[in-house]
Formats: C-alpha cells, sequence, structure tokens
C-alpha cells in the first residue's frame, strides 16, 4: 500500500490526483499547516529531515519532492495512460514540464505570496508605510512582471495544442495543475488567459481530481 504524507492546501494533492488517475490504492497520512504561520508541522521531519510535503511511501521505498514522486510513480505503475512514449515529443514535452513547473513558474509566484505576507503583516507604525512601500515596489517592478511572462507563454503553448504535453491529458498537465491554480488565486491568471482557464475548468471537471479532493480534504488555493 503506498502511504502518502499529504499536507493541506499543498503540492501533495497533486500525489492523490495521480494515484486517483492511475488507480492505484493508497492511505493518507494528513498533516495539517499552522493557521497563523501557515507552515508545516514539525512532525513532518519525522517523515523527512526538510519537514516538507509530499512524500510517499511504497514498501521499502521513500521518496520525496513532486516531480520525483510523479517520475516514480509513472515509471512503476503506469501502463501507458499518462506516460507518453518513450522518443517521441511528448515525452520530451512531458519531462520539460515536469521540471518547468516547479524549476521556473513556482519561483515568482512564491516570491509574490512572501511580499503579499511582508505588505500585509503587523509592523510598528513608522516601519509599515516603508515595508509596504518596498513590497509594491518589488512585486510591481519585477515579481508581477515575471508571473505575467509566465502566464503569456503558458497560453501560447495551450493555443498549439490542448494539454502541455500534446493532444492527450499525461501527467505534465498534473505536475502543471498547482503553479496554474496558485496563479489564479494570486498571480493574476484571469479572463486574460482563456486557455488557461479553459485548461483549469477542464483538469477540475474530472473524475479523479474529485476523488483526489475527496481523499485529502478542504484544498482552498483558488478561493
Amino acid at each position: 500500500m503506498i502511504v502518502v504524507h499529504h499536507l493541506n492546501n499543498s503540492r501533495s494533492q497533486r500525489v492523490l490526483w495521480l494515484l486517483e488517475e492511475l488507480g492505484l490504492p493508497y492511505e493518507v497520512v494528513r498533516y495539517q499547516r499552522d493557521a497563523k504561520t501557515m507552515l508545516a508541522p514539525p512532525e513532518l521531519k519525522a517523515v523527512h529531515p526538510l519537514g516538507k510535503s509530499p512524500v510517499i511511501v511504497d514498501g521499502e521505498c521513500k521518496v520525496a519532492e513532486s516531480g520525483a514522486i510523479i517520475e516514480y510513480l509513472l515509471d512503476k505503475y503506469d501502463q501507458g495512460t499518462l506516460l507518453p512514449e518513450r522518443g517521441t515529443p511528448e515525452k520530451r514535452r512531458l519531462t520539460y514540464f515536469l521540471h518547468y513547473a516547479e524549476g521556473s513558474m513556482m519561483a515568482p509566484l512564491l516570491m509574490k505570496l512572501i511580499f503579499d505576507r511582508v505588505e500585509s503583516s503587523p509592523a510598528p507604525f513608522f516601519v509599515k508605510p516603508i515595508a509596504r512601500g518596498i513590497a509594491q515596489k518589488v512585486k510591481g517592478s519585477y515579481i508581477q512582471p515575471q508571473i505575467d511572462q509566465h502566464l503569456a507563454y503558458l497560453e501560447g503553448e495551450l493555443r498549439e495544442r490542448p494539454w502541455f504535453a500534446g493532444d492527450t491529458f499525461t501527467a505534465a498537465d498534473i505536475q502543471m495543475s498547482f503553479p496554474l491554480e496558485a496563479a489564479a488565486a494570486r498571480g493574476g491568471l484571469d479572463e486574460r488567459y482563456p486557455k488557461l482557464k479553459s485548461f483549469l475548468d477542464r483538469i477540475h471537471a474530472r473524475p479523479a481530481y474529485q476523488r483526489a479532493l475527496a481523499q485529502g480534504g478542504p484544498y482552498e488555493l483558488l478561493r
């Protein structure tokens, strides 16, 4: 039985979704973020030294990092549904988006989250205007333009094909779900990007996505 160490409102929701798409049995061990800091609880450090989620345990094998978990599960369990054939353009695109999602797109989204909190966090009255001004300047001059560049690029990708790897739904779309949901929540993904909006609507309608939500509990990135 595959065990998923699952943190609420996190990347591990993608792992539950992948397992549902693959039709694999699994067990969920739940962890809750601190309501004030939104950090993972210290109990996760007993699972992995970094105290991060997702982590899966499959027999004697423990795997961390979303992309590595997806690759592991596809290599071991996929029956040709979510993993394109080796050597094809679709397989190369899948590999690219497995790395792009975290290696490129998530960086400015995380920076925006941090500077949003700097802007809104309590501070002495004489410091708060300075902190707010710095945060707004960094977001406006660097972070948001970077996010906009990524969104325009991805909108163009989906003009060329219905899914990120090609004509059919693959694990690339599962990996790309989290940064795009984060962008819809706080990064400016709106009606200016109809292909990306359609992508989110289509993945949210998938039965396996809905089953994963039921297993993972409240998932509030889009609220």
